[in-house]
Formats: C-alpha cells, sequence, structure tokens
C-alpha cells in the first residue's frame, strides 16, 4: 500500500520509509526539503494522492510555548483535512508517553491539542505514545542545564532506541487502526538523573547532574511515575548500553 511519512526524513521518519519499503510498500518521505509543507499546505494534495495511509512523525521547529501551540494546531488541521480529502483511511501519529500528565508543559500541552483533533476528525486513527529516545537524552541534558550543572529530578524512565520506535509505528501502521493510543517503552527502567548522568560520563562531558525532585522537564514537575508507560506497553528490546556501545 502507499504510505506516506510526515517528517519522512527526519530521525524516526526516515527509518520508518526504509522499514516500510522493505516490506514491500510504497512509503513516500514527506517534508518540506521534499516539496511538502504541513503548515502552509504546499504540496499535500499531490503527495496523498492514492495513499492509504498517513504517518505523522514530524516535529516543531520551536519548542517555545506559542510557536510549538501553532505549529501542531495548523499542520494537523491542514493534514487531516487533505487526507479526508484525499480518502485516507489510516491516520497514525507518533507522540509521546505521559503527554496527557505534562499539561504544565507547552510543548505536552501542543502535543494534546494535536491528538484532540486526531481523535475528532473522523478519520480512522492510532496514536503511537513512545517515552523518550537514546538519542534524545542529549536534548534532555541540555534544556536542564545551567552553566556546567544540569539539574534534574530523580524520577523512573524507560527510554527506548529510535530504531525500537520505528518499527512499533511501521507495526501499527500497517495493522487496523485502534482507535485509541498504543504504548512503547525500552526493556530497562533507569532514574531520570542517573541516566543522564551515565550518558555524559560516556560522552566525557564535564558537567555535573545534580539530583532536584523540583527540577522541570520542559516547563512540567515530574512525579515519580509520570514518564513511564502503562501495564499494557509494548516492550522494545535494545538496551541504553548496547545503544551506548555503538555510538563509540
Amino acid at each position: 500500500m502507499k504510505i506516506v511519512v510526515i517528517g519522512g526524513t527526519g530521525l524516526i521518519g526516515s527509518k520508518l520509509v526504509a522499514k516500510l519499503n522493505e516490506h514491500g510498500h510504497e512509503a513516500v518521505p514527506a517534508a518540506p526539503n521534499t516539496g511538502v509543507n504541513t503548515l502552509t499546505g504546499e504540496g499535500l494534495a499531490e503527495v496523498l494522492t492514492g495513499a492509504s495511509v498517513v504517518i505523522d512523525v514530524s516535529n516543531s521547529p520551536s519548542f517555545e510555548d506559542d510557536a510549538v501551540m501553532e505549529f501542531f494546531r495548523t499542520a494537523t488541521t491542514n493534514l487531516l483535512k487533505a487526507e479526508a480529502n484525499a480518502g485516507v483511511t489510516h491516520h497514525v501519529a507518533l507522540s509521546v508517553v505521559g503527554t496527557e500528565r505534562l499539561q504544565d508543559s507547552g510543548y505536552f500541552r501542543a502535543k494534546q491539542a494535536q491528538e484532540r483533533l486526531i481523535k475528532d476528525s473522523g478519520i480512522p486513527y492510532s496514536i503511537v505514545h513512545a517515552t523518550q529516545f537514546f538519542e534524545f537524552m542529549k536534548g534532555i541534558a541540555e534544556a536542564a542545564t545551567d552553566g556546567d550543572t544540569v539539574r534534574l529530578a530523580p524520577v523512573k524512565i524507560r527510554p527506548i532506541f529510535s530504531d525500537d520506535v520505528a518499527a512499533a509505528v511501521g507495526r501499527t501502521a500497517v495493522g487496523t487502526p485502534v482507535g485509541g493510543v498504543v504504548e512503547v517503552a525500552g526493556p530497562e527502567e533507569f532514574q531520570l538523573d542517573e541516566l543522564i548522568r551515565k550518558g555524559l560520563a560516556a560522552k566525557k562531558d564535564p558537567r555535573q547532574v545534580v539530583t532536584d525532585v523540583h527540577a522541570p522537564y520542559f516547563g512540567a514537575e515530574l512525579e515519580e511515575t509520570t514518564l513511564l508507560p502503562g501495564p499494557d506497553a509494548h516492550i522494545a528490546e535494545t538496551r541504553f548500553a548496547d545503544w551506548l556501545a555503538q555510538q563509540r
């Protein structure tokens, strides 16, 4: 089947396109650098012609509160309208485990708005909630850095390899729409501050990680289990130490 991947040239999108094509599907990457812009609507009608499934793994170029809300509202509205016109029968979106519990954060409020638009669209859908990627640990550290100090809360997290996320999204996309949320998480549970400490040490990064129960996570204060999936989550295989070894 023809599957259009919005954000198809990014970290998850490029892996998805490759995996789906390997399995005999016609996976088409759609992004501004391929002539498709969900914010303006440019190229959407053309790329969606003949598509059965649309997978949205795009992300906002800005995490500033107003900008990220504008991105997800406008892009998702344009995309869903174009899908309805094209007769798309399955919309799949990648979101984040704990989104509904992180509403003090502008970014996660925007992701929640995106999810509401999808649920209200009338198009059969599946939303994949993933825990944070191994590759995003750097971004978490950067967001929590003040000078040479990284302040992080001692909360639980089950990070996941981006390859495993792409595989989960791909499986969901070629299946029957679930009309709800599917969760996917890594195989190991860490304490967030310890995880980032390990990651920085592996990179010989001199920043010091300070444990702070009130340290915000992209603007939201965390409870111990905020970032953990529920009991029915699909558990991926790749362990953090194995991924770290691949980076050397």
